[in-house]
Parts: structure tokens; C-alpha cells; sequence
């Protein structure tokens, strides 16, 4: 079941950077009831439920259901709404934070820099969320390596999207140029 909601998840995933939005939340709702059956089968079996394996597939969900929400700029789901503990909950953030960068990247490539600017905005409330987190490895399953790790692409972006912006702005200036040079010369 967690290989299962592992795979529609990342579908899911795959189809929200490519626009595919009703597919992406048909995935959802089929990961949806996955991570429901799952967590209800291992309801009175702790020592399975913690060992891992299902985490994994829930926050596999957790990062589908927010990635989805964040290029949508729709309602960031609960943990609650979606069934799954904290640990789960927040590297899943963390994760689907850190796949904003691709659809930041693809807006670029398609020269659609205005929603750029509110995406790596929202990286870095997710972020600055996270890095507040202070309980030990234990409770939060790695949750300070996947920050550190959201850092780490949260300054890239940043980086890449500055590099964009001021390469937009020096081509803007460059034609404004050619244009009043243009004009000169008749």
C-alpha cells in the first residue's frame, strides 16, 4: 500500500508541473483512499506503523496534496484533513516546498516571471515554519536534514530568480536602447 501511495503521489506530482490539474487531483483522490486503508490496517500496530515504510507513503502524500495547493495558490491542507501525523506532515512540506523550485523554473523557462516572485515567497514561509521546529530526530524522522536541505534549494532559487529578473530587466533596457539609437540615426 505505501509502494502504491508512493506511486499516485508522484504522478500526482508529476502532472501538477505539467499543468494537468484535474489528473493531478483524481491521483490525489485515489492517494486519498490508499493513505486512508493503509493508516486504518495499521491502526493498533505502532511498531509497523512508525517503522518507516508508511511514513514514507504519507508524506509522499502530504508533499502531493501540498505541492498541489501551492501552484494552485489554493488552501494549504491540514495534517488532520489528510490523516497523517506531524513528522509525516511537515517534511512532506518541506519536500513539496522544495518542488516549487521546478515550477518556478518552468514559469521562467515559459517567461512567466510574475507569479515567480510569490512562489519563492512562499518556499521561504515554509521554510522560516521548519527551521523553528526544535524537537529531536526522533519525533520529527529527519526533519532538520530535509530543512537544511529545503535551504539549500530555497537559496538557489533565489539566485536563479535574481540571475532571470536582472537578465530581464538588462534586455529591456538593451531594446530601449536599440530603439533610441534607431531613432537617432533617422
Amino acid at each position: 500500500m505505501s509502494r502504491d501511495l508512493i506511486r499516485r503521489s508522484g504522478e500526482s506530482i508529476r502532472a501538477t508541473h505539467r499543468d494537468e490539474f484535474d489528473r493531478a487531483e483524481t491521483l490525489l483522490s485515489e492517494a486519498r483512499e490508499l493513505a486512508s486503508a493503509m493508516t486504518e490496517a495499521l491502526h493498533g500496530f505502532p511498531s509497523v506503523m512508525y517503522a518507516g515504510f508508511a511514513e514514507d507513503g504519507l508524506k509522499e502524500y502530504v508533499e502531493a496534496s501540498a505541492t498541489l495547493a501551492f501552484v494552485r495558490d489554493g488552501d494549504l491542507p491540514s495534517a488532520d484533513s489528510l490523516g497523517v501525523g506531524p513528522s509525516a506532515y511537515l517534511n512532506g512540506l518541506a519536500e513539496a516546498a522544495s518542488e516549487v523550485r521546478r515550477y518556478i523554473l518552468d514559469l521562467l523557462r515559459r517567461d512567466e516571471v510574475e507569479r515567480c516572485e510569490d512562489l519563492l515567497g512562499l518556499m521561504d514561509e515554509v521554510y522560516s515554519v521548519l527551521v523553528t521546529m526544535d524537537f529531536p530526530d526522533g519525533l520529527t524522522r529527519g526533519l532538520r536534514r530535509t530543512t537544511d536541505a529545503l535551504r539549500a534549494v530555497l537559496e538557489r532559487t533565489r539566485g536563479d530568480l535574481t540571475v532571470a529578473l536582472r537578465q530581464r530587466r538588462l534586455e529591456s533596457r538593451m531594446a530601449s536602447l536599440e530603439g533610441a539609437i534607431g531613432e537617432a540615426k533617422e
